[in-house]
C-alpha cells in the first residue's frame, strides 16, 4: 500500500502538481491518451525540464486554444462522463470540480449549480485536473489510505481576474482551504502562490495534513510553476513511499473525524425519504438514515441523521433545508473507526456477484455479498438465496486481497 506526501510550502497549482507526479514516475503517455479522449477543444501538453533557484524541476506547458466558452459544473461533469475515463479517475476529477463550484458559489452568494467558471473552468483547468487524476491513478495513489499534505503557502498581494482586481489569497482559495480544514503556511512572497485549482486538488487529495508520515521513500517528484521569482523556488514536491511494516501492522482500522447532522420532522411526505437519503449520500454524506420518533403533541415523526466530513457539512445542511420543512439542524462532532475494505467479483454461473470484505489489520473479518446481485443470480439459476449467499461468501473469503494498489493474488489473510 503506497503512501503520498505533498509539500506545497512554496505554493500549489494544477500544473505544478501534474509536473511533480509525472516527475515521480507517472506515465506521460497514459496522461496524454486520457486527455485526448476528453470531448473539448484540443489542448497541447509538453513536459520540459527547468531549473528553479539552481534545482531541477519538471515543467508542464499547455497550448490552450482561444475559446470564449464558459462552462458550468454540469457542463464539466458531462464532459468528464463522456470521456471514457476509468471510474476512479472520473470520480476524483468530478469531486474536484464540485469543490470548486461549491467554493465559487459561496463566495459569490449563488448556488453551486449556477456557477459558470472562468479561470477554473477553462480548458487548462480541465486538463490539469484530469491529468492529475490520471497520474495519481497510474501511480496507484487514488486508492491509497495515507495521502498527507503539509501546510499550503497561499501568498499575498493582489491579482487581476475575470471579476477585476482581487486580494490574495483569493476568496475561492480561502473558502476551499477553510472548508477542508487545511493548514496555511506563512510565506514572504508577495504574489499568488496557490490557485483555486491547486487548492481544490490538494483538498480532494488529502486524507490528512502535516509533515511526512513514516515511510520508506520510493520516488520524489518536483513540479515547477511558470514564474521564476527571486524570492523562492517556485516548485511543489511529492514524495511517494511505502509505510514501515510496524506502522502498517498498527493500522488495524481507519479513523476519521466526522460531524453528525440531526433534525426532527413530522410533516415530510413519506415518498420523499428514499430519494432524500440517496441524495445526501451522493453529495458526500458517509451515511444517512431516519429514526422513528414521537414529536411534540405526541405526533409520529422521524429524526433525519447524516454523518458528514467537514468539507461537505455546508452542502449537506443546504440540501436538508431545501428538501425538508425543517427550520433547524443539530450538529455534533464525533470520531469514526472503520475497517479497511475491498471488493471482489465472485463468478456464479454466467454472471458475477460483488462481495465486500472488511479487514481488521491484515485479517479478514467481514465478508458480505451484495444482496441485489445474489437475488438476481439466484433467480437466473433457480437456486435458494440463502444457499447462494453462503457459497459466494465462502468463495469471496478465498480470493486474493484486492486493495487498489495491492499486487494481484496477494494473500487475503
Amino acid at each position: 500500500m503506497k503512501t503520498l506526501w505533498v509539500d506545497p510550502g512554496n505554493g500549489a497549482a494544477g500544473d505544478m502538481l501534474l509536473g511533480a507526479l509525472l516527475d515521480a514516475g507517472a506515465d506521460e503517455g497514459a496522461v496524454g491518451s486520457a486527455l485526448a479522449r476528453i470531448p473539448v477543444e484540443r489542448v497541447g501538453l509538453t513536459l520540459t525540464q527547468v531549473r528553479r533557484h539552481g534545482f531541477r524541476a519538471a515543467r508542464i506547458q499547455l497550448d490552450v486554444p482561444d475559446t470564449g466558452k464558459h462552462r458550468g459544473v454540469a457542463d464539466v461533469v458531462g464532459v468528464l462522463r463522456s470521456a471514457g475515463l476509468p471510474e476512479p479517475v472520473r470520480s476524483f476529477a468530478e469531486a474536484v470540480f464540485q469543490r470548486l463550484a461549491a467554493a465559487e458559489g459561496k463566495v459569490h452568494g449563488i448556488a453551486a449549480d449556477q456557477v459558470h467558471f472562468h479561470e477554473v473552468g477553462a480548458l487548462d483547468a480541465i486538463t490539469d485536473v484530469v491529468g492529475c487524476a490520471v497520474a495519481l491513478h497510474e501511480l496507484g495513489l487514488l486508492g491509497a489510505r495515507t495521502r498527507v499534505v503539509s501546510a499550503i503557502a497561499v501568498g499575498s498581494g493582489a491579482v487581476e481576474s475575470a471579476h477585476g482586481r482581487i486580494p490574495l489569497p483569493g476568496p475561492a482559495v480561502l473558502e476551499l482551504l477553510t472548508a477542508a480544514g487545511a493548514p496555511i503556511a506563512a510565506h514572504p512572497a508577495g504574489m499568488e502562490l496557490c490557485t483555486p485549482t491547486g487548492a481544490a486538488l490538494l483538498c480532494e487529495l488529502a486524507t490528512d495534513w502535516g509533515p511526512p508520515p513514516a515511510l520508506t521513500p520510493l520516488a520524489v517528484g518536483v513540479g515547477a510553476g511558470a514564474a521564476d521569482p527571486s524570492t523562492h523556488p517556485n516548485v511543489l514536491r511529492v514524495l511517494i513511499g511505502e509505510p514501515h511494516e510496524a506502522a502498517e501492522a498498527a493500522e488495524e482500522w481507519m479513523s476519521a473525524s466526522l460531524h453528525q447532522v440531526d433534525t426532527t420532522v413530522d410533516d415530510l411526505d413519506p415518498r420523499v425519504w428514499p430519494d432524500l437519503l440517496s441524495r445526501l449520500r451522493a453529495f458526500g454524506a458517509a451515511d444517512a438514515w431516519c429514526t422513528h420518533a414521537l414529536t411534540h403533541q405526541g405526533r409520529p415523526g422521524q429524526i433525519l441523521s447524516a454523518l458528514v466530513p467537514a468539507d461537505r457539512l455546508d452542502l449537506v445542511c443546504r440540501i436538508i433545508f431545501e428538501e425538508t420543512p425543517t427550520l433547524g439542524v443539530r450538529i455534533s462532532a464525533l470520531a469514526r473507526r472503520s475497517l479497511r475494505r475491498d471488493q471482489v467479483e465472485v463468478p456464479v454461473g454466467d454472471t458475477t456477484v460483488r462481495v465486500k470484505r472488511g479487514y481488521l489489520g491484515s485479517r479478514m473479518v467481514t465478508v458480505q455479498p451484495e444482496y441485489a446481485d445474489v437475488l438476481a443470480a439466484a433467480q437466473r439459476l433457480d437456486m435458494p438465496v440463502t444457499r447462494l449467499i453462503e457459497e459466494t461468501r465462502a468463495s469471496g473469503r478465498k480470493m486474493g486481497r484486492c486493495f487498489p494498489d495491492a499486487p494481484p493474488g496477494s494473500p487475503a489473510d
